[in-house]
């Protein structure tokens, strides 16, 4: 299983956010260009591409996640290499950050990868790092 951070892109200045407000208004086709060759995004894709394009020129930072990166507790054991009891007892302690769907527990990848890390580090007689240092 690949675990990918969040993207983050900071908000426009002013004067790209104008130009592409206005870009956006203008046409509806949108044509994307990977090392200079035009690809056609399906529907889906394409809608995707919009959504995060109006939210830059309205003036917004956007960050990129994929919808994976809400782990299950089977999947975040999975990838931590750890049992599902042992991760419940982390994120019980806090050790961990947890959200509830429900009564279901779910857990960003991100912070599976950082508690990886501090294991490592700890491992190599690093200071350890609490999850809120990260």
């Amino acid at each position: 299983m690949v675990i990918r951070s969040p993207h983050t892109t900071e908000s426009l200045r002013p004067a790209e956010a104008a130009a592409l407000t206005r870009a956006l208004a203008e046409n509806a086709d949108v044509t994307v260009f990977v090392d200079g060759t035009s690809v056609k995004l399906s529907s889906t894709a394409r809608d995707a591409v919009v959504d995060v394009l109006r939210r830059l020129a309205a003036g917004d930072a956007v960050t990129t996640t994929s919808a994976a990166e809400t782990l299950t507790t089977s999947q975040a054991a999975a990838a931590a290499g750890i049992s599902h009891t042992y991760l419940r007892n982390l994120t019980d302690a806090g050790i961990i950050p947890v959200e509830y769907r429900g009564t279901h527990r779910r857990i960003r990848s991100e912070d599976i990868a950082t508690w990886l890390a501090t294991q490592k580090s700890d491992k190599r007689g690093e200071p350890p790092r609490s999850m809120s240092d990260s």
